[in-house]
């Protein structure tokens, strides 16, 4: 396990970040600008020392403050990625691989690590003449190759564009998949968090808020001002079941159901995570027809939020009574009471096809290969 009790006073803000996570997958640390993600993970690395507390990776204590203990940042064995990508510009690609790269080390290889990141071709080139995505990988390369037994990710992609966004998550997720190393990854952005979150950690005001499965969290009407009002909606974990060729589209089922989504190029089998934002369900009390929506999925009301302005966000179970699976709406507050909505009403939860993108997907590992 890694056990992290601190505090940190920082001019005005004050850090008291506890929490408990597994040696094992992707711990997501998430929240707005400011909330303390950044000092959770340099206090890990070292690189800030907490004012009293306790951190413990894999049963050894790299800091106590009652005990005087606080191990040197390079003694922990911990990789470190930055939002920039911090090379050497005087080293080749090659030079900064292999600095502070272990010569007797049980983790990767050098050739592997190259193969494993794709840059192969790009090892006689200066830093100057790489893209940022080629950077980032880079970067990440270097990390690996001090043989680290966590390694920390701080918005690694948040200094890039869409396109080399979407470069980089395939050899993160590779990383997690893979090599099967421990990451502790820092985001403000859900499309992220979906995609390679084993484990959310919410934190507001430099305090954890709330710890459990992206589905879980996702799923509270409670926790929306954390998780983003606008961006709001539930995350369900489904599995790949079929496509459609004739019309582009493949099928995605969970306990309830199937969503029709546009297609997928992964095979089937295929475990998914998908995010399907709250504004973009819509509510019927009867089924159903003559509609160009191909998802509707029959379910029930569970709880109502407090509602903002004309608007009110409402939690549905759209699952079986054996495996629940939840979701969101938003509507006005008219439609709610010319509907009669209340918990425990059956409704009917239409979701568009097209409202479902490429950002909206994220595989994870195993937990839904028996879904029907």
């Amino acid at each position: 396990m890694i056990e992290i009790a601190i505090e940190k006073q920082l001019g005005s803000f004050r850090l008291g970040a506890r929490l408990d996570a597994p040696e094992s997958g992707v711990t997501a640390l998430f929240g707005r600008s400011g909330m303390g993600k950044t000092s959770v993970i340099n206090a890990l690395a070292g690189l800030l020392r907490p004012d009293r507390g306790r951190i413990v990776v894999g049963g050894t204590i790299l800091f106590d403050s009652a005990r005087g203990i606080d191990v040197p940042p390079e003694k922990r064995r911990l990789g470190y990625v930055f939002q920039e990508a911090r090379l050497f510009p005087h080293y080749s690609v090659r030079g900064n691989l292999l600095y502070g790269a272990k010569k007797e080390s049980a983790g990767p290889s050098f050739d592997a690590v190259v193969d494993l990141l794709g840059i192969k071709d790009l090892l006689a080139r200066r830093p100057a003449d790489l893209s940022g995505g080629e950077k980032q990988r880079v970067a990440i390369g270097r990390a690996l190759l001090a043989s680290p037994r966590l390694l920390l990710m701080d918005e690694p992609l948040a200094s890039l564009d869409e396109p080399r966004k979407n470069e980089i998550m395939p050899f993160i997720e590779r990383l997690r998949d893979e090599l099967k190393l421990p990451i502790f990854y820092v985001s403000h952005e859900m499309e992220e968090i979906i995609r390679l979150a084993d484990l959310l950690v919410l934190l507001d005001s430099g305090k954890v808020a709330a710890t459990g499965s992206v589905e879980d969290l996702t799923s509270r009407l409670d926790l929306w001002p954390l998780t983003g009002r606008y961006e709001a909606g539930a995350v369900i974990r489904t599995v790949l079941r079929g496509h459609d060729t004739s019309f582009g589209l493949s099928e995605l089922a969970f306990p309830g159901g199937r969503l029709r989504v546009t297609r997928l190029a992964l095979p089937l089998g295929t475990p998914i995570r998908v995010r399907i934002h709250a504004r973009d369900v819509v509510l019927a009390t009867e089924k159903p027809t003559h509609l160009s929506i191909r998802n509707a999925f029959a379910g029930k009301v569970v709880e109502l939020a407090p509602p903002r302005g004309p608007q009110i966000d409402l939690k549905l179970d759209i699952g079986t009574a054996e495996e629940p699976v939840m979701l969101w709406a938003r509507i006005t507050q008219r439609a709610c009471q010319e509907l009669q909505l209340a918990p425990g009403k059956p409704i009917f939860a239409l979701v568009k096809t097209v409202a479902l993108d490429h950002h909206s997907f994220g595989q994870y590992e195993g937990g839904a290969a028996e879904t029907a």
